[in-house]
């Protein structure tokens, strides 16, 4: 775990990554952005739009990971190592 052609996975809030996997800030960013997510979709809602998203998505053009909006925003922020402090609640939301 995580899957070969991911780097980590969070589960839960719990981190996991590959062995060969250098665990940047940047990775660690993207996830604590998953982190938030669940936690404000109180983590049964978080998985529950995720899957019904990327099942949606698969049947349109491009990479279906890619395009579900949690995972967006988490690619789209990662690099703003502040982004939490100034996240507001639901703003994946903007990513649909």
């Amino acid at each position: 775990m995580p899957f070969k052609r991911f780097n980590a996975i969070n589960l839960f809030g719990v981190i996991f990554t590959r062995l060969d996997t250098e665990m940047d800030e940047h990775l660690l960013n993207h996830e604590r952005i998953h982190t938030r997510q669940m936690l404000e979709m109180l983590i049964v809602g978080f998985y529950l739009w995720y899957v019904i998203e990327w099942l949606i998505r698969l049947t349109m053009k491009g990479n279906a990971y890619r395009s579900i909006s949690l995972e967006r925003e988490a690619y789209s922020n990662e690099g703003n190592l502040n982004y939490l402090q100034q996240r507001k609640p639901y703003s994946w939301i903007k990513y649909l």
